[in-house]
């Protein structure tokens, strides 16, 4: 198999990247070498086939034949990978065409209604190669992984129809545990991830199971209606979200289409034990508006998409060459992915970190500080969004020390510091205190005035005099 790889290879492929639970990656050299996979390296499966002229091609993710007669799908051959900072983008070759898939993530940091929403962009763009016309059809689908912890959890499921003009399927637990589970190693086994689609003849969705694919394969055909066994664990006959894409006739004129995956979290933090949403939600915008504005803004937002990474990649491409261009393409969606954005009961920006396995801390002050850069570049807001927690928490009768805390809980749960089960000893009162003075300062350096600090004079003043 021929590859046109350039020389940079990540150690694993962001595809949709919004925040700490729902973050899905490629660990893989191409594609459709492996399952795709949560942040922790738990299986949350897509299956990406091509169906052209008839002939049924693998480009993501693995079917798992369960027949041992019946091998997986021939792939089409990936001829290509560019990571940019909010764009994936895979090319695929074979049977005389060319398949484009783009995964994109507007984590847009002037933005923070766009950068807040739970949707990640899937686009087919497809083209003839040989001069010939093929008949081209996608198939794609998503697993009831997303939704749980573990598979053993029972999920549920079922379709929308969103102002006559998209189809959405939904899947979430039954159980619905909100904001019940924090830790680590852990995923959102609560809200629903939704796959929407444009609703036309063009594009059949099913909710089934995960030998749907199987037979779709060998017959070219969805079931007609949704699978009725619910509910039912996640190992338990693969509960999948699928659609078919028939991209007509193809040829030279690329044929594009698009379809959003999303996440509706319900609640996104525990705030000293007050259930917070995300920022998205803070004027009453429902999930579903949002996913009919996300559709109606997707020409634009691909657009801003677009000129943000030329514009970040020539930056740093002028600023360290290459590799750090590279560098930069990978990291920016996987540092903005570790948050979460909310508002307080006050409509002030919080961004909470979470530590990625370390002890799944919340707002931790030694993670916030060594990613300043990046959000000082373009939205310093976000900055006091990670300091007002920490502010909080030492104000408050449960902190009895004279230096600033390490974090303020266990992701998702901001109520107080847990880690070394608060003890002298497991602090680190020197680093933070540090920090937070030199966090305070860079918000006032670049914003040209000290507001901010002002506000909390009293604890830069005691977190000073510790140090000194």
């Amino acid at each position: 198999m021929t590859t046109n790889f350039r020389p940079f290879r990540p150690p694993s492929v962001p595809l949709v990247t919004v925040d700490p639970y729902f973050s899905v990656w490629s660990a893989a050299d191409q594609l459709y070498d492996d399952h795709t996979r949560h942040w922790t390296n738990k299986i949350h499966g897509m299956v990406g086939l091509a169906i052209i002229d008839g002939k049924t091609r693998r480009f993501m993710g693995r079917v798992g034949m369960q027949d041992s007669t019946h091998q997986e799908p021939e792939t089409l051959d990936q001829t290509d990978l560019t990571v940019e900072p909010v764009t994936t983008r895979y090319t695929f070759q074979g049977e005389g065409i060319e398949l484009q898939v783009r995964f994109t993530t507007p984590l847009l940091l002037d933005d923070l209604d766009v950068l807040s929403r739970p949707v990640t962009y899937v686009t087919y763009e497809v083209r003839s190669m040989d001069g010939a016309s093929h008949q081209v059809k996608i198939y794609f689908d998503v697993t009831g992984e997303w939704c749980v912890d573990t598979p053993d959890q029972q999920v549920t499921w079922e379709h929308h129809v969103m102002d006559g003009q998209w189809n959405a399927m939904s899947m979430g637990t039954v159980e619905q545990p909100v904001l019940k589970l924090a830790g680590d190693d852990t995923r959102i086994d609560w809200g629903y991830v939704y796959l929407a689609v444009p609703r036309t003849p063009h594009i059949q969705t099913v909710i089934h199971s995960a030998s749907t694919r199987e037979s779709y394969v060998l017959s070219g055909q969805l079931p007609a209606e949704d699978d009725t066994q619910k509910p039912r664990a996640v190992s338990d006959n693969m509960p999948i979200m699928a659609a078919e894409i028939d991209m007509g006739v193809i040829q030279e004129e690329p044929v594009t289409q698009y379809l959003m995956l999303a996440y509706d979290d319900v609640h996104a933090i525990e705030y000293f034990h007050k259930p917070l949403d995300a920022y998205w939600k803070r004027s009453g915008l429902t999930f579903r508006d949002m996913l009919l504005m996300s559709a109606q803004q997707y020409e634009e937002i691909q657009r801003r998409c677009d000129r943000f990474n030329r514009e970040l990649l020539t930056e740093s491409q002028a600023a360290g060459g290459e590799k750090y261009r590279d560098i930069l393409a990978l990291t920016y969606r996987q540092a903005i992915a570790a948050h979460k954005l909310v508002t307080d009961e006050a409509g002030s920006v919080l961004f909470f970190s979470k530590e990625n396995f370390s002890n799944g801390c919340i707002a931790t002050v030694d993670v916030s500080y060594p990613s300043i850069p990046l959000f000082l570049r373009y939205n310093p807001e976000l900055i006091k969004g990670m300091m007002r927690p920490i502010y909080r928490y030492a104000m408050s009768r449960d902190w009895t020390f004279d230096f600033a805390p390490h974090d303020a809980g266990t992701y998702p749960k901001a109520n107080g510091q847990v880690y070394g089960e608060n003890k002298l000893e497991y602090q680190m009162p020197i680093e933070e205190c540090g920090n937070m003075l030199l966090m305070a300062a860079a918000v006032s350096k670049y914003e040209g005035n000290a507001e901010f600090a002002r506000e909390h004079w009293g604890l830069l003043t005691k977190w000073a005099g510790y140090l000194l």
